[in-house]
């Protein structure tokens, strides 16, 4: 069990992820690549990934064993901010913590902290084993990652708003509280099904929260307690089974003022009574132009308990600025068509 152990200015500094950390979901996607769990969510993608995977994952596998401890390294919070600045950030590790935490993963299989022999190259920090190592977490990330990316950000994305509402709700124990259901919020611990016995004490430093798409079953923490703290917890994946790479002839189905209406009321996040109650149609219409809405790509849908939350993804998102900014548009042209049709043509 995990138990993580705040103080009341921990609790006021718990705070939700902007948005998916890309070697989070890089390092835990090489995790779902190799076992068979999960087919449902993650059948499709492994099928659609394995055979793209060209490069040299020798590195990574001595780096990231089936289950166990990886090193902290490896998902610096430079991740939140793209793929250039998270490897940047990995090849700035600095050599003490690089040794230590690779000597780390040898303990964890040798029983002794000695670092395994294929990494003791990359342990001395030289830079042609670390320039190995960028390179193959780019490979790694463009052919595992980089396809899906708008479904994991929707994902996330939908989580985030779930959560967010819970905040607004009930402030920051109401957000302990919702997280999903491996977890228990018992006032002032939050306890978790995890591999190990492990306590974590905050100590005034609050919690950062990181949903993750490719996360699986537990949650996962640094080891290094001094490291800035964050929980990465698993996504609800009721109503995505498989992840893909957007388009399709489903974007077809997308046609009718009624949709439309929809998509503009999910705007940040609603529940489908409120989008019924926003876009003036019926509780059922609502939940069935959601999921035609949700079948193109262009919203994401989670399930926690009783309530249904929809958000825009990417995709949705874009769509729906695209035609306010040609709304907002035609509103500024037509000053202009005005004074042409009294004047003729306007000139500067």
């Amino acid at each position: 069990m995990l138990r993580i152990h705040f103080t009341a200015s921990d609790v006021a500094g718990v705070r939700m992820a902007a948005r998916p950390n890309v070697l989070w979901e890089t390092i835990l996607s090489f995790h779902r690549l190799r076992d068979r769990r999960g087919s449902v969510v993650y059948g499709e993608w492994r099928s659609d990934t394995r055979p793209r995977i060209n490069g040299e994952t020798r590195l990574l596998a001595a780096l990231v064993p089936s289950r166990g401890y990886f090193p902290d390294f490896l998902t610096p919070p430079e991740g939140l901010h793209g793929l250039d600045e998270a490897l940047q950030a990995v090849r700035a590790t600095p050599e003490r913590r690089l040794r230590s935490e690779l000597a780390l993963l040898g303990a964890d299989r040798a029983g002794g902290p000695t670092v395994p022999h294929s990494l003791r190259a990359l342990a001395e920090g030289g830079e042609e084993p670390f320039s190995r190592l960028i390179g193959t977490l780019r490979s790694y990330h463009r052919a595992a990652i980089e396809p899906y990316w708008p479904q994991i950000r929707a994902r996330v994305e939908a989580d985030r708003a779930l959560r967010g509402r819970a905040l607004l709700d009930g402030g920051a124990e109401e957000l302990l509280a919702s997280l999903p259901p491996m977890f228990r919020w018992r006032s002032p611990v939050l306890e978790a099904d995890y591999p190990v016995a492990r306590d974590l004490h905050l100590d005034g430093r609050g919690l950062l929260l990181q949903p993750s798409y490719f996360c699986r079953g537990t949650p996962v923490v640094l080891r290094d307690p001094a490291l800035p703290p964050v929980l990465v917890y698993p996504t609800t994946h009721c109503e995505a089974p498989t992840v893909h790479p957007p388009g399709g002839s489903s974007l077809a189905k997308l046609v009718g003022n009624t949709r439309s209406a929809v998509l503009h009321a999910i705007g940040d996040g609603g529940t489908t009574s409120e989008l019924a109650r926003r876009a003036g149609v019926s509780l059922a219409s609502a939940s069935q132009h959601a999921g035609v809405l949700r079948e193109a790509g262009l919203v994401a849908t989670l399930r926690h308990g009783n309530a249904v939350l929809h958000t825009l993804t990417p995709l949705g998102a874009a769509l729906l600025g695209g035609a306010r900014r040609r709304v907002a548009g035609a509103v500024s042209a037509a000053p202009a068509e005005r004074h042409y049709a009294r004047n003729g043509p306007v000139t500067s």
